[in-house]
C-alpha cells in the first residue's frame, strides 16, 4: 500500500521535477537528509520536503485534518548585514498541524508539541524516525499536535538552513508554535499542552520545559541530547567543526556558551512532569549525556520519571521502530501523556 502512496505523490511532484531539472523525478532514497550537515543540493531537498507534504496528508487524512502554516517567530540571531532592508524582521517558520476528525471542538481539548530531531532535518513522515506512525497513534487517542520545522529545517532553500541557532531561538521557534495554535484555535487548553521528542527533539524538549517551566503539562524526552561539553568530547572532529559553525567557537574557546546551551544546565528550573528514556546501546546520544541530565534533576530534588533501557535493538531508535520493546515503550509514554493531561 505505501508504494502506491509513493508512486502517487512522485507523479504528483514530477511535473516540478521535469521543468526544474529537464529529467524525469527519480524515487527518493528512504533516508534522503542527513540528520547533520549540508546536503549536496538545496533544490533537492525543497523537491522532497514537497513529496513528504503530500505524504504526510496521504497517511494521516483519514483520521486528522492535516494542514501546514507559516508563522513568525523572533529574528535570525545574527544577521550578515544588520543595516539591509528588512534585516530585524522577525522569521517566518513553518509547521504542520493535525487536528482529529472526531475531536469534539465544543470543548476544551489538549494539545502535543511533537519536535523533530536531527538538527539539519525536518519532520519526515517515514523513516526511523517513524514519526508519521507515532503522530497517528496520537491522533487516535485524541490529541492534537503540532509540529515545526523550526529554523535549520532542511526543505526551505538554504537561507533557512544555515539560520539555525542550535539551543537558542530553534527553542523559540517551538514555543511559538505552541502559542500561535493557542491563539488559533479556541477550542485548545492551554492548562494541557505537552511536547515530546527524540534525539535533538528530546534537547529542544528539555529546553522548553526549562526555559518555560510554566507552559506545559506533561513533557517526554527520547534520548536528548544534554550535555554539549560532554558531547563534543565523545564526537568527531567533523561533528565539533559542525557546532563549532552554528555557535561561533568551539567548546575549547567558549565552555559557558556551550553550557549555557546543555539542557542539564538549568536542572534546577524543572516544573513539569517529565519521562526520559534512553538506552545503553545508543550509537549517536551516548547514554552518559543522558545519565548526566537524570543525575542533574535528582541532585537538585526534583520529581520525575526516567528508564534506562538496557541494550535495546534499534539503538537511538530502540522505541520508534515497529518491534514489540518498541510499542510498549511507547505505551509507557501515552500512559505517562494521559496522566498529566487528560485530568
Amino acid at each position: 500500500m505505501m508504494k502506491i502512496l509513493k508512486s502517487a505523490a512522485l507523479l504528483c511532484v514530477a511535473p516540478i521535477l521535469i521543468a526544474q531539472t529537464g529529467t524525469r523525478a527519480a524515487a527518493p532514497a528512504v533516508n534522503p537528509i542527513p540528520a547533520t550537515g549540508q546536503s549536496a543540493n538545496g533544490q533537492n531537498d525543497e523537491i522532497l520536503k514537497s513529496i513528504d507534504d503530500l505524504m504526510w496528508r496521504l497517511k494521516l487524512s483519514d483520521i486528522a485534518e492535516v494542514d501546514k502554516f507559516a508563522y513568525t517567530s523572533l529574528p535570525p540571531a545574527s544577521e550578515r548585514n544588520p543595516t539591509a532592508q528588512g534585516a530585524g524582521n522577525p522569521m517566518i517558520v513553518y509547521a504542520y498541524s493535525l487536528i482529529p476528525k472526531k475531536l469534539d471542538r465544543t470543548k476544551k481539548n489538549p494539545l502535543i508539541v511533537y519536535v523533530h530531531g536531527g538538527v539539519h532535518s525536518n519532520l519526515e513522515s517515514g523513516g526511523a524516525a517513524n514519526s508519521a506512525h507515532i503522530a497517528r497513534e496520537l491522533l487516535e487517542q485524541g490529541y492534537t499536535i503540532v509540529a515545526p520545522d523550526y529554523r535549520g529545517s532542511t526543505g526551505y532553500g538554504m537561507g533557512y538552513y544555515r539560520a539555525i541557532d542550535y539551543g537558542g531561538r530553534e527553542v523559540d521557534d517551538t514555543y511559538a508554535a505552541r502559542e500561535w495554535m493557542l491563539e488559533r484555535y479556541s477550542f485548545l487548553d492551554p492548562k494541557r499542552v505537552g511536547i515530546i521528542g527524540w534525539s535533538h527533539g528530546g534537547y529542544i524538549t528539555l529546553m522548553n520545559i526549562f526555559l518555560h517551566p510554566n507552559a506545559w503539562a506533561a513533557a517526554y524526552a527520547g534520548c536528548p541530547v544534554s550535555d554539549l561539553v560532554a558531547r563534543m568530547g565523545y564526537k568527531t572532529d567533523g561533528y565539533r567543526k559542525t557546532f563549532s559553525d552554528m555557535i561561533g567557537k568551539d567548546a575549547n574557546d567558549n565552555v559557558k556558551e556551550y553550557l549555557k546551551r546543555s539542557p542539564y544546565t538549568y536542572a534546577a528550573k524543572l516544573n513539569t512532569p517529565l519521562l526520559i528514556h534512553t538506552n545503553t546501546n545508543d550509537e549517536d546520544v551516548n547514554v552518559l549525556e543522558v545519565r548526566h541530565m537524570i543525575d542533574s534533576l535528582k541532585a537538585e530534588g526534583k520529581k520525575f520519571e526516567y528508564k534506562i533501557y538496557e541494550d535495546a535493538p534499534g539503538g537511538h531508535h530502540f522505541n520508534r521502530i515497529d518491534t514489540k520493546l518498541a510499542r510498549d515503550s511507547r505505551a509507557e509514554i501515552w500512559a505517562f501523556l494521559n496522566k498529566h493531561m487528560k485530568q
